[in-house]
């Protein structure tokens, strides 16, 4: 049986049944991912996926994935893309994982950081935190996914 790939989204992703969708300010949806939001779905991503998987995750999705891990999600394959919050863990989860993120996004992980927790990294030069979203990038992020 193939493993499932399960994409999880930035702030912007489908956010209905989990947080206050009012006002889509960035600054207000970053609070509340912080505040509940990360937890919640940590709970609901564990709960939803009994079996190994693949995944893939873009900013706050990195968050939610490496903290379902660690909480005993089994995933076989992690690439986050943009997943600045990991700079706060202290532990990993036992998975194959890539982190990639724009070399002027000021929130990623310092190089020691990634020495420490022994992790594969790959840096795009001259992008800065978005840069999933540039159409310039799409393909050596597909490439990266197909790996």
């Amino acid at each position: 049986m193939k493993k499932r790939l399960i994409l999880l989204s930035d702030l912007y992703g489908d956010l209905k049944n989990d947080l206050d969708t009012i006002s889509y300010k960035k600054e207000e949806l970053h609070t509340q991912f912080i505040n509940y939001g990360i937890n919640t779905a940590v709970e609901k991503l564990i709960a939803l996926e009994p079996n190994e998987i693949d995944v893939l995750a873009f900013s706050i999705g990195g968050a939610i994935v490496w903290k379902a891990a660690l909480k005993g999600l089994r995933i076989n394959k992690m690439l986050a893309i943009s997943a600045t919050r990991l700079r706060h863990e202290l532990s990993k989860p036992s998975c194959e994982i890539n982190l990639i993120y724009g070399e002027q996004d000021s929130f990623k992980p310092s190089r020691e950081w990634f020495e420490k927790m022994n992790i594969d990294y790959n840096i795009i030069k001259g992008f800065g935190h978005e840069v999933y979203r540039d159409n310039k990038n799409i393909a050596s992020l597909c490439a990266e996914i197909k790996k």
